[in-house]
C-alpha cells in the first residue's frame, strides 16, 4: 500500500480548504467563542462516522482539549439513544436531530452540523429548525455542500469527495475549533 501518496493527498485537501476557507473558519471561531462567552451553547450532530466526530468534539469542549479548564457548553445530539430511537422509529429518521433542537436549541445557540455529502435529510431538518429558531447555524461538508448550503449561515465545505479525507479534515478542523475555543476563553 501506498501510504505517501494518502498522505500527500490529504495534505492538499487540507492546505486547499485553508487556502480558499481559512478566513471563513476564522470567523465561525469568532462567532463560536462570542456565542459561548455569552452563555450560549454548541450543538453538534452527524451521522455514522460524523456522529462520532460530534460525540468526540463535544467531550474536547465539556471535559478538557489540551489544557485543565472550567466545561464549556456543548452537546452532541448523537449520543441518547433513547430519543434516537424513539424519534425514528415513531416519526421518522430524518427528523433525529431536528427533534433535539426543537427540546433543547436555544435562540443564539450554535448548531454545528457534519455531513460529507451535505445531502443528509437529518442534518438538512436539523439546520431547518436550527435557522426558525435563531441559532447560529454552521455545516461542515464534503465539496459544495449539497443541499446543506442554502440552508446554514456558515458552510466549511472540504474539497474532497472522498469520504475518509474529508472526514480526516473535518477532525483536523474540530480540534483546531476546540483549540481555539480553550484557548480564546481563557
Amino acid at each position: 500500500m501506498d501510504y505517501q501518496n494518502v498522505i500527500e493527498e490529504w495534505r492538499q485537501i487540507a492546505g486547499d480548504f485553508f487556502a480558499a476557507r481559512g478566513d471563513l473558519f476564522e470567523k465561525v471561531v469568532s462567532l463560536s467563542v462570542e456565542k459561548l462567552r455569552a452563555g450560549h451553547k454548541i450543538l453538534i450532530f452527524g451521522n455514522g462516522g460524523s456522529a462520532a466526530q460530534a460525540q468526540h468534539f463535544a467531550a474536547e469542549l465539556v471535559n478538557k482539549f489540551l489544557k485543565e479548564r472550567a466545561p464549556i457548553r456543548a452537546i452532541s445530539l448523537t449520543t441518547d439513544t433513547s430519543t434516537l430511537t424513539s424519534i425514528a422509529n415513531d416519526i421518522s429518521y430524518d427528523y433525529v436531530f431536528s427533534r433535539q433542537i426543537e427540546a433543547i436549541g436555544d435562540k443564539e445557540d450554535v448548531a454545528l452540523g457534519l455531513s460529507t455529502s451535505g445531502n443528509s435529510p437529518s442534518a438538512m431538518e436539523a439546520m431547518k429548525v436550527a435557522k426558525e429558531r435563531g441559532l447560529l447555524t454552521v455545516a461542515f461538508t464534503g465539496k459544495g455542500g449539497g443541499k446543506l448550503s442554502s440552508l446554514v449561515d456558515y458552510l466549511l465545505d472540504v474539497s474532497s469527495e472522498s469520504t475518509p479525507r474529508i472526514q480526516e479534515v473535518h477532525l483536523l478542523l474540530l480540534h483546531l475549533l476546540a483549540q481555539e475555543i480553550e484557548k480564546r476563553l481563557e
